[in-house]
């Protein structure tokens, strides 16, 4: 008999079970990177919207206009500022600049908390597949600007509302989906990896919108908005939301000859009498839960406020570091955007550490702590792969493993339908803290960048001051477990 080849027996080492969990991860991975890829343009466009141009210029800059406009018109191209497109071609550009990204990232933490409770009541496949759709709409509606020469700065504060709002369909749609299909076994582990899925799509939208941004920053837009709409269709088209065949215990009851099977999640039960099979699906614990019964989860509170802090810092840096290497290093766009992705790949590691280490000490909170204690001296643009493993390892583990950790809560009694809404507010929580910080580096920035790290370093330093009670909770349990 002939033998099989290499590659059939390799597949054949697998389940169909062990098949499909890999696929769902290998998905959900590639659809929220994109969702990652179509918000990191606006931070490597900054520096074009807004060149460094000469002081003097700046300071004539009206007086030029005057005379330009007693002279013969000429053609204009595109971009009629030597400082930039206009309007953010002005003297209170960090303003400007700032005020799109609070535009975005406001309007995304408002509706999140909206969208987890949606979500929950909503196929998941659906849901997620018009929230791309339209995500790869308003991204590309941005760059349509550069294409139609548009100068109102309302047209580019709505495309960032409206984005923002369509995008929260993303995050709980994938955690939930992803939950539903990975145990608590090396949840921490399993989630890190699975968490990269951010800090690549950072790194591929940095380097594709830094491809155009010298040239045409509108395809900065454009194409990843494009892509994140074909991700879209692939939702559609492939996208298993949850386990349809879970196993079964069998308990043998002895009166009156019956035999009862349950799912292993106590969901369904199977009446054996008399030779004949009667399925009937347990109703306690299939309503969604409400918000404020997802507030009353313990940890929950605690996670959401820490994450507002660690994710000031993260969405800071995600929004305002190439800008910051530009100015201070006076590096071009395109080279700031490549250098900036040095964080990113840092998270990446970030996030394994901090799901292995969490899985082998079974300590979320702890892990967080100490990782956060440590990201605070690292907080500089000289440490980058370090700081972004210290800063996006413990936002990385609470918005993965924690929540859903949180979401099938033994609290809950198996109502496997409150991950959706509990991942929500831990992420909405966490949203308000990256509306703000961009918004604050915009404020604090003009007094000097070195007063921006400072503000970083205080965040750092709430986050881990929200995490001390379950750190104490934590330290004692493994006490009292020793005694």
């Amino acid at each position: 008999m002939a033998q099989l080849p290499p590659g059939i027996r390799f597949i054949t080492l697998f389940s169909r079970d062990q098949w499909y969990r890999a696929f769902i991860f290998i998905l959900t991975f590639l659809l929220y990177a994109s969702f990652h890829l179509s918000r990191k343009p606006i931070s490597i466009v900054k520096g074009e919207l807004h060149k460094h141009c000469a002081a003097s210029h700046e300071a004539d800059l009206s007086s030029y206009r005057e005379y330009a406009a007693q002279i013969q018109p000429v053609k204009k191209s595109f971009n009629v500022s030597q400082c930039g497109w206009e309007p953010f071609d002005k003297s209170n550009y960090k303003q400007l600049l700032g005020t799109l990204d609070y535009s975005f990232l406001c309007a995304y933490a408002i509706g999140m908390y909206l969208s987890g409770i949606i979500g929950e009541r909503l196929p998941i496949r659906y849901y997620l597949t018009v929230g791309m759709l339209a995500s790869g709409f308003f991204t590309a509606m941005f760059g349509l600007g550069y294409f139609y020469n548009i100068h109102n700065l309302w047209f580019y504060i709505m495309a960032q509302v409206t984005n923002g709002l369509v995008q929260t369909t993303g995050w709980p749609s994938v955690v939930t989906c992803i939950g539903n299909w990975f145990g608590k076994g090396r949840r921490g582990l399993i989630m890190g990896m699975w968490n990269s899925h951010t800090s690549v799509g950072n790194i591929l939208g940095s380097l594709i919108a830094a491809y155009w941004v010298s040239t045409c920053w509108g395809l900065s837009f454009v194409v990843p908005g494009v892509i994140i709409a074909v991700m879209g269709v692939i939702c559609f088209l492939f996208l298993i939301e949850r386990k349809y065949f879970t196993p079964f215990k069998v308990v043998l009851v002895r009166e009156h000859q019956l035999f009862k099977v349950s799912s292993a999640n106590d969901n369904c039960t199977v009446s054996l009498t008399s030779g004949t099979a009667v399925l009937a699906e347990s109703r306690q614990g299939t309503s969604a839960i409400s918000f404020f019964g997802a507030l009353r989860i313990p940890g929950v509170v605690e996670f959401s406020l820490c994450l507002l802090f660690a994710k000031l810092v993260s969405y800071t840096f995600l929004f305002w570091l190439p800008l910051y290497i530009t100015n201070v290093e006076h590096l071009d766009a395109k080279r700031a955007g490549d250098l900036s992705t040095l964080f990113d790949v840092g998270g990446i590691f970030g996030g394994i550490l901090a799901g292995l280490i969490s899985d082998r000490l079974e300590k979320r909170a702890s892990t967080c702590g100490m990782m956060l204690l440590l990201a605070a001296p690292t907080v500089r643009v000289l440490m980058l792969l370090i700081s972004g493993a210290l800063v996006n390892g413990p936002y990385a583990l609470i918005t993965t493993a924690v929540s859903a950790d949180l979401g099938t809560h033994k609290s809950l009694k198996g109502n496997a339908r409150a991950l959706s809404t509990v991942t929500a507010i831990i992420d909405g929580t966490g949203s308000v803290g990256a509306a703000l910080g961009p918004l604050l580096a915009g404020l604090i920035s003009p007094s000097g960048w070195n007063n921006v790290f400072y503000m970083l370093m205080v965040a750092d330093a709430c986050a881990l001051l929200f995490l001390l009670r379950l750190i104490q909770k934590e330290l004692r349990c493994n006490a009292d477990y020793n005694l």
